[in-house]
């Protein structure tokens, strides 16, 4: 059995749809009873569980043999780094016991030990923790997720502007949620024993003015970049309902993100471009 947590987000959703694809028994984790049903027809079971809840999860975690461990992303009005760590905490406290013989964990380009910087310290402190237990895992770092692009689709089609905090030509590796979920089924059907960092990426690498041009072409209209200076980057994320603390860790995340951008020698890169992204959310929208 397969266990995934974070099941009904874009990546945990990929994936489990190609697990279930393959014929893999699968348990997507969530905690919205209203998604029962629906996973149930695509022929997986459903657990509703608590992230903050270790016995429960531990117990959850006997019931199966992989798990595909995604730290659930905070409310922005909370403290987002307090929040994800109590979390990620919890969920690795879980792990003690459970009886499971591999992991794959979603982590994230650019990882490092650094505190209130959002996920790049979170999932470095998950990486470090995991290979201090003795249970087999494999990592993804995945790249900047095309569906962040998705809160855009809104002031593209009314307005025709593209808010961005990158800077406009600022180009950098982003991947599909698709293809993130490809990449973990191959790591969760591996051999057990089998251990693996992968950094997945898309074709290319994109900017957010490239961002714009693929809104422009799927909604047949113009379509600019409206970016964000620097300084108003913390003003900027709370105009947008982020706490104070959270708007302090995501803009001390982008401006990790610009100013250190971590690139992979060898990634995996997966078949889904930017345009062909975005024409689907356009058309879904």
């Amino acid at each position: 059995m397969h266990i995934v947590l974070g099941g009904t987000g874009h990546v945990g959703s990929a994936l489990a749809c190609e697990l279930i694809a393959r014929g893999e028994p699968v348990t997507v984790v969530t905690h919205d009873p209203r998604q029962r049903e629906p996973w149930k027809t695509r022929g997986a079971q459903v657990a509703l569980a608590d992230v903050h809840g270790t016995a429960g999860l531990r117990q959850l975690f006997r019931q199966g043999r992989r798990l595909f461990l995604l730290n659930p992303p905070a409310d922005i009005g909370s403290d987002t780094d307090a929040v994800e760590k109590a979390s990620l905490y919890s969920i690795l406290a879980a792990l003690e016991d459970s009886g499971l013989e591999k992991i794959v964990a979603e982590s994230t380009y650019g990882a490092q030990p650094v505190e209130r910087a959002g996920d790049l310290g979170v999932l470095y402190a998950m990486e470090r923790a995991l290979a201090a237990q003795p249970i087999a895992f494999s990592t993804i770092r995945a790249a900047y997720y095309m569906s962040n692009w998705d809160a855009s689709l809104a002031s593209a089609r009314e307005d025709g502007i593209v808010r961005s905090f990158l800077p406009a030509d600022f180009r950098l590796p982003m991947v599909a949620p698709r293809d993130l979920g490809l990449a973990a089924a191959e790591l969760m059907t591996a051999p057990a024993d089998e251990r693996a960092l992968r950094y997945v990426e898309g074709p290319r690498r994109y900017s957010p003015r490239d961002v714009a041009a693929c809104f422009a072409s799927a909604l047949g209209r113009e379509v600019a970049v409206e970016e964000v200076p620097r300084d108003r980057w913390v003003e900027g994320f709370r105009e947008q309902g982020f706490s104070q603390a959270a708007a302090e860790s995501y803009a001390a995340m982008t401006a990790l993100t610009v100013d250190r951008l971590e690139l992979a020698d060898d990634p995996v890169c997966g078949a889904t471009g930017l345009r062909e992204y975005i024409d689907a959310l356009v058309a879904a929208g």
